[in-house]
């Protein structure tokens, strides 16, 4: 699909607030109020636009502790672990692992007692974990 100015611009305003009314989003973007709405509805329809959602401050939501572990994999690896609360983002990658997992954790104890029954998990062959320390840059 291809996006012209007046859609990048609603985008990022979108990306910033997805609450944003129509009116708000018109005079940051410059762009007449019906045009956004139809902008915004074209863009959903058309599958751009997946979703509105919120970003949680992970501090007050229980997930500071953030993790990602990568995980090499044998053919029969049982995804019911993609489902689990802690499991943010999957990600199919190059190399020596097959998938890399980003995880969150009220804390390091919660994160040691998952881990203890991931790794019992079905079709998992090895992982290395690396814990965040600090979140430089994050977007939804």
């Amino acid at each position: 699909m291809t996006k012209d100015d007046k859609d990048k611009k609603i985008i990022t305003e979108l990306k910033k607030n997805s609450r944003a009314s129509i009116r708000d989003l018109a005079k940051k973007t410059n762009v007449r109020p019906s045009t956004v709405h139809q902008r915004i509805k074209k863009l959903t329809e058309k599958g751009l636009i997946e979703q509105f959602t919120v970003k949680l401050n992970n501090k007050l939501a229980d997930e500071n502790f953030i993790v990602f572990m990568f995980v090499a994999t044998e053919t029969n690896l049982d995804t019911k672990i993609f489902k689990n609360k802690h499991v943010k983002e999957v990600f199919g990658i190059t190399g020596e692992y097959d998938l890399l997992f980003k995880m969150k954790f009220k804390d390091v104890e919660e994160f040691n007692n998952y881990i203890l029954e991931f790794r019992k998990e079905t079709g998992i062959k090895k992982t290395i974990t690396m814990v965040a320390t600090i979140t430089l840059k994050e977007e939804i």
